[in-house]
This record gives structure tokens, C-alpha cells and sequence, in this order.
């Protein structure tokens, strides 16, 4: 427990020292929050859709986590490139220990993003319903710790940032913008339907969204057993994978 806690705080005090990143971090929920949000608000009215910054404020928060827990995970190649990542894997304690100790401290460090984006939003117009903020944090940690244990099996395969990039255009972005952070799924084709049921950020959206708003698509019951469930196996793949590092 030990190793946990001090991998865990060694992931808060990486995040505390890194203020620019913090800033930096904060730039694209912003412009889509306030871009996106003023600017299709009316379009989003017209149709009959209501406050379009009540619907894309839970969406913005579930990106924010998304990006910040696949982030942390990656910072494993950082690790490795600069040896940071042999001293953790010398020391006398099983590997899978190391793994939930940086996943719970990337998964913490991505829901201190999402919650300043909740009070930007607040801030912005968005009005949660405080009574269910709870269940806000759970859907919110539950998002955290899939994206990074995901994170993290995807740095134990790759030796280089040279596959960064195909991580971000073929996984990251998709993975965003099937979730229907951006657009309702009541009405969307068939096919954006199947793609967005088998995005496990979705779920994570959804949740996030039933918890903040009240308005939920595929259901609190399933949004809950399906961040669950896989994040459950991206945990399991992730430990594995991470035993398997070769220095």
C-alpha cells in the first residue's frame, strides 16, 4: 500500500510543479466550451434542443478527463526514455503494485481537470444540480481510471512518442467524438448509433450527464456497469501489459 500511495502523490506533485501544462491543458475545453457553447447555443435552441451549454457542459468535462487520463498514462514512454522508469521497476515490489499507483494518481490528477472545467462551466452558465454532484464524481472517476489504465497499456507497447500521434487520430479523437459529447444520439444514423454504443466514453458522457442534468440516453444502470466493467479489463490489460516491460 505503501508503493501505492507514494506513486500516487509522486503523480500530484508531477501535476502541481507542471503549472503551465495546467494552463495549457485548459485551452482546448475552453474554446470548446465557450466557442462551441455561444456559438451554436441558438442553432441548438431553434431546434428545440434547449440550452445548448447545459447539454455540452458534461460532454467538455468528460473530454477534459479523457485527455488528461490518456496523457498520464502515456507520460510512461517519458518515464522510460529518461530512466525514471527503471528506478520504479528495480525496486523490491511486484509491478502491478506500480501500475495502480500511477493509475490512481493519473486518474486523480485528470478529475482535478474535470472539476475546474465544472466551475468554468459554472461560471460560463452551466447549472448542475448540486444535490447530485456525487454521482457526478463517481461517473468522473470512473472515466478517470478507465482512459488512464488504458493509457498506460498502450505506453507498455510502445518504446517511442513516435506512435503518439496515431494514438491521438485513430483512438483518442474518435473515441470523443462518437461519446455524443458534442451532439445528442437520440436521432443520429444508425451506424454513428452502433459506433457511439460500443464508445466506452459514451457511457462515461451519459453518466456524467444524468448526474449534472437529469438527462441520460442509454440509462444510469448501464452507463454504470459499462465504465465498470471495462474499466475493470483496461485495469487487468494494462497490469499485464505493464509486467512485461522490457528495460
Amino acid at each position: 500500500m505503501n508503493t501505492i500511495y507514494i506513486l500516487w502523490l509522486r503523480q500530484l506533485k508531477r501535476y502541481i510543479r507542471s503549472k503551465p501544462r495546467i494552463v495549457a491543458s485548459l485551452g482546448q475545453p475552453l474554446l470548446f466550451l465557450l466557442g462551441l457553447g455561444f456559438g451554436f447555443g441558438p442553432v441548438f435552441a431553434k431546434a428545440g434542443q434547449g440550452n445548448y451549454i447545459q447539454f455540452l457542459a458534461p460532454g467538455v468535462i468528460g473530454m477534459t478527463i479523457l485527455f488528461t487520463s490518456i496523457f498520464s498514462g502515456i507520460e510512461l514512454i517519458f518515464d522510460r526514455q529518461f530512466g525514471f522508469l527503471k528506478e520504479m521497476l528495480v525496486a523490491p515490489v511486484p509491478r502491478i503494485l506500480i501500475m495502480i499507483g500511477r493509475t490512481l494518481g493519473g486518474a486523480t490528477v485528470a478529475m482535478i481537470q474535470g472539476l475546474i472545467v465544472l466551475i468554468i462551466s459554472v461560471i460560463s452558465g452551466f447549472r448542475p444540480s448540486v444535490m447530485a454532484l456525487p454521482a457526478g464524481l463517481l461517473y468522473m472517476a470512473l472515466i478517470a481510471i478507465l482512459f488512464t489504465a488504458l493509457g498506460t497499456a498502450i505506453a507498455s507497447v510502445l518504446s517511442d512518442f513516435q506512435g503518439f500521434q496515431f494514438v491521438m487520430n485513430f483512438l483518442v479523437m474518435p473515441v470523443f467524438f462518437l461519446s455524443g459529447a458534442l451532439f445528442p444520439l437520440s436521432n443520429v444514423p444508425s451506424v454513428l448509433g452502433a459506433l457511439a454504443a460500443i464508445d466506452p466514453l459514451s457511457y462515461g458522457v451519459d453518466g456524467l450527464r444524468l448526474a449534472l442534468t437529469g438527462v441520460t440516453h442509454f440509462g444510469g444502470t448501464l452507463d454504470l456497469a459499462v465504465l465498470s466493467i471495462v474499466g475493470a479489463i483496461f485495469m487487468v490489460v494494462g497490469g499485464r501489459l505493464f509486467n512485461r516491460i522490457q528495460l
